[in-house]
């Protein structure tokens, strides 16, 4: 198969480690014998599920063919195969959605003791029809059947609660993991360690000097235009928005940013530019501060593009 080739051709181009981490996405239900085998065959050893929901009626209403039964199937299928590490995304805010619904789906996903889960909220935006058809204010897609954002919010805050006390524990703002089990790639993102992304709209980051300063390129989103050849786009990222990524980056993981290491990296100078942004996010109880290090604190989450901006404004640095 065309997967397969692919990790043929990595195996042959690069050198593994034997711990490496090999994550493949799968839509529930398309688990076939043959896509199964051709995972094993690949060394695949991680898959996310995109469930969004175990009620049935919820995830029919965004289009999701399969139900809660055949998440089941596939996950004992995976195990029965040898491919335990696996995650389930949820969304919070779907049409039809309750709030003990979504208690139904955070039960389901823990009784199923799969090692991670991502929890997302709704985004609402013209990218999705059902994004354009919220901002319309239409009725299509069930669209008025969206619970509101207090209540979208109340269930992430229920999720956070239950699967922490599962010990599937909070690590990044969407992420969950039982320890040893947190995403090596995405935590690879979140820490601006080099990266590349091979196919159409892949995006890759190289590191070039030891200030932080970095070069980003993308392939194109369209399929015609990459087989063609087009260029990458290429960007080259300064020191000053080397600091930038790595404040928004760094807190959206639970760990935070520790200031001392920035300082020792980017220069006392720099790093205090953004003190007094800081100083209003504690006071807006947005951030925490502990011994040097900042999080993002429980409201801090739900409002984190509020709090990231402070960092990329150009207004944020004074």
């Amino acid at each position: 198969t065309q997967l397969e080739r692919i990790f043929v051709t990595i195996r042959q181009t690069f050198s593994l480690s034997s711990k490496v981490e090999i994550t493949v996405e799968c839509a529930p239900g398309t688990l076939s014998d043959s896509v199964l085998e051709g995972l094993q065959r690949g060394g695949v050893n991680r898959i996310s599920l995109g469930v969004q929901s175990f009620d049935d009626h919820e995830a029919a209403s965004v289009a999701r063919k399969h139900g809660h039964a055949t998440v089941i199937e596939d996950i004992f299928r995976l195990r029965s195969a040898g491919i335990s590490n696996i995650n389930i995304d949820l969304i919070a805010g779907l049409p039809h959605q309750t709030r003990e619904s979504w208690e139904g789906s955070l039960e389901q996903l823990i009784s199923l003791q799969v090692p991670h889960a991502s929890i997302y909220m709704l985004e609402v935006d013209e990218d999705s029809r059902l994004g354009r058809e919220l901002i319309a204010g239409g009725q299509k897609y069930h669209a008025h059947f969206v619970p509101d954002e207090d209540l979208t919010a109340e269930m992430y805050e229920v999720a956070g609660e239950r699967l922490n006390a599962a010990e599937i524990r909070q690590y990044e703002i969407s992420n969950f993991a039982r320890t040893g089990f947190e995403s090596v790639h995405n935590l690879k993102y979140w820490t601006r360690q080099p990266y590349l992304g091979f196919g159409v709209d892949a995006h890759s980051m190289l590191r070039s000097n030891s200030d932080g300063s970095s070069v980003r390129f993308s392939n194109s989103d369209s399929l015609e235009k990459y087989l063609a050849g087009e260029p990458r786009e290429i960007a080259s990222i300064s020191t000053e928005g080397a600091l930038e990524e790595t404040f928004f980056l760094g807190l959206r993981m639970n760990r935070g940013v520790d200031l001392k290491d920035l300082v020792d990296k980017f220069g006392e100078k720099t790093v205090m530019a953004y003190s007094h942004s800081i100083s209003e996010l504690i006071d807006l109880g947005l951030l925490e501060r502990s011994a040097g290090i900042i999080r993002l604190t429980p409201k801090g989450r739900m409002l984190s593009n509020e709090v990231f901006e402070r960092f990329i404004r150009a207004d944020s640095a004074v």
